[in-house]
């Protein structure tokens, strides 16, 4: 029984009581149904007080009028019956400790060992298209490190929601239009021609190594009409700048189903419907030869103007038609993942929505903090190759993929984070993910020293007596911890997608990692020297085998790699 398992038990057992007329309350009640569909229960600190908890007795007696304790026994009653349920016990002011059969809360074991690597998956968002945004830097230089602490969130959150029955597309919005593509190809047409980068320019090593390949294809380039030769510079250098972005993205493991060009937006006329529909509907008005869109009705600190008084449009012209692409391509929610400077996005997107009618609900932005680089207890300020900024290939090359991704995934994107390096390069258990990593390394090493002794569990379930699980021998207390850490992935796979927070799962698989070497340094899996190998031994390696799975699924969404040797 795992804890969604024992949440529907305790649901059920509530329903019962309700009709069987032991408590007043109506089920059909709104408040009834948000308690239903709430119902808590956690693991206490004392293994004293049972395996779980759950105060859903006190959450009860305002809407019933009954004291706590008094629910509580109504329900410890309808729970005692339940099958896997051994013991239920009140406590304090109505708390319920419930403590389950040891073969009921081992029977997880032998179904993450049958399930595999879909175990934790769940169908919250099934039937629901996603579309997922992210990193969508500017095609004017490499990926710096805060695009790339969305590159790894991004993709690990794409992977859990994909994990919970979304139908996920991860677009990166291609800023191929605009006033920075004009100064990168101007900064490149510097280059070819041996001056000084424009004063609102790029710099770095990338804008020369770029400007001489150019030049390798078109090597009159430097010679043309100013006009001529930039427009060449332009076209040139952003798909070799692109080129790039793509292959360190693709070794950092982030990969997009759709690269969405924002010059398809204005060439294809979608900017001009989307300002023309607003301007019918009322939603857009004319001040000082602009026009603005009233977007402070749905919110927004202030209006907005979409096209400014030249007649051109302003960036939130493309924003407006990007948003009804996506809708008409058939998305139902549609996810922004913007940088620190982006919070007015917010309202911003949401005021979009709502004024074409929209339910403004079907965007959320998410907004990252900035990423620091720490060495010898000293901030790292800039790349030679990258100019001003640390980039995503810098940290790759200081850090490797595995840990560069876990250290960006590790934490809150709503807080500022300061990665130091040299704990991240160390070889050691406080390094999160060498600590994570070695734990599933030691696993399958003792899952080889199990086969060289010829001890083997019963994965295919044919029956053979010598490997089959009896979850009943798995009694110790670190066997019950580490049980139930397993037990409790589904729910914080399922939490990291609700709340939108990978972080949730790194966290998780240090507990695991945790509770493993724990119960490994109290309990003797295999057998010493000559001493036969028996129930114990198998049923022990079942639940070695369910840890070491769960710590490679956990792994798996945060695209993380689980090495078999360290």
């Amino acid at each position: 029984m795992n804890p969604e398992q024992l949440v529907a038990a305790v649901r059920s057992a509530l329903v019962a009581a309700v009709e069987a007329d032991e408590f007043p309350l109506d089920l059909s009640a709104d408040a009834t149904t948000a308690l239903l569909a709430e119902i808590p229960v956690d693991r206490p600190r004392s293994r004293e007080h049972g395996d779980y908890a759950t105060p859903v007795a006190l959450k009860l007696a305002k809407p019933t009028r009954r004291s706590p304790r008094d629910i509580a026994a109504v329900l410890q009653r309808h729970l005692a019956a339940v099958p896997g349920i051994a013991a239920v016990d009140i406590a304090g002011p109505g708390f319920l400790n419930i403590t389950l059969d040891v073969a009921a809360a081992a029977s997880v074991v032998e179904q993450i060992v049958r399930v595999g690597g879909e175990y934790g998956n769940g169908a919250a968002l099934a039937g629901r298209r996603i579309n997922l945004e992210f990193v969508s830097a500017n095609p004017t230089g490499p990926v710096h490190i805060g695009g790339a602490r969305w590159a790894a969130v991004g993709d690990a959150l794409g992977r859990i929601l994909s994990a919970q029955g979304g139908e996920v597309v991860r677009e990166y919005y291609f800023n191929d239009a605009g006033a920075q593509i004009d100064r990168f190809a101007r900064s490149l047409l510097a280059a070819a021609r041996h001056q000084p980068a424009p004063e609102d320019g790029y710099g770095g090593d990338y804008i020369a190594d770029i400007a001489g390949r150019i030049l390798q294809d078109h090597p009159d380039a430097a010679e043309l009409p100013d006009t001529e030769a930039t427009e060449l510079f332009r076209r040139e250098g952003v798909g070799l700048m692109f080129a790039e972005i793509k292959k360190t993205l693709h070794h950092f493991r982030t990969d997009f189903d759709v690269y969405f060009h924002e010059d398809s937006l204005h060439s294809s006329g979608a900017v001009e419907a989307a300002t023309t529909r607003l301007k019918e509907s009322g939603h857009l008005y004319a001040k000082d030869d602009a026009w603005w869109l009233r977007s402070t009705e749905y919110g927004d600190d202030k209006d907005r103007v979409v096209l400014k008084s030249d007649g051109n449009p302003a960036y939130i012209a493309g924003d407006l038609a990007y948003f009804l692409d996506k809708r008409s391509r058939g998305f139902d929610l549609c996810i922004y993942m913007l940088g620190a400077d982006h919070h007015g996005y917010i309202s911003r997107l949401k005021a979009a929505a709502a004024a074409f009618g929209d339910d403004p609900s079907v965007v959320e932005v998410l907004i990252g903090q900035m990423v620091n680089l720490v060495r010898d207890g000293q901030p790292m300020r800039m790349s030679k190759r990258a100019g001003t900024v640390i980039s995503l290939d810098d940290l790759i090359d200081a850090l490797g993929v595995d840990a560069a991704r876990y250290a960006l995934i590790r934490y809150s994107v709503d807080t500022t984070l300061d990665l130091d390096l040299d704990l991240w390069t160390r070889q050691t258990s406080d390094n999160p993910v060498f600590y994570v990593q070695y734990a599933h390394a030691r696993l399958a090493s003792l899952a080889r020293n199990a086969a060289e002794l010829g001890i083997e569990i019963d994965v295919l379930g044919t029956g053979s007596g010598a490997g089959a699980f009896d979850p009943t021998v798995l009694d110790t207390p670190r066997e019950s911890e580490l049980i139930a850490l397993l037990a409790a992935y589904p729910g914080v796979l399922a939490t990291a997608a609700e709340l939108r927070e990978p972080h949730r799962v790194a966290r998780y698989l240090e507990d695991l990692a945790s509770g493993y070497h724990k119960f490994y340094d109290a309990v003797r899996v295999l057998p010493m020297g000559d001493e036969p190998w028996g129930p114990s031994h198998v049923a022990r390696l079942w639940l070695c085998a369910a840890t070491r799975q769960v710590l490679a699924n956990g792994l798996g969404v945060l695209g993380v790699s689980a090495p078999e040797r360290m």
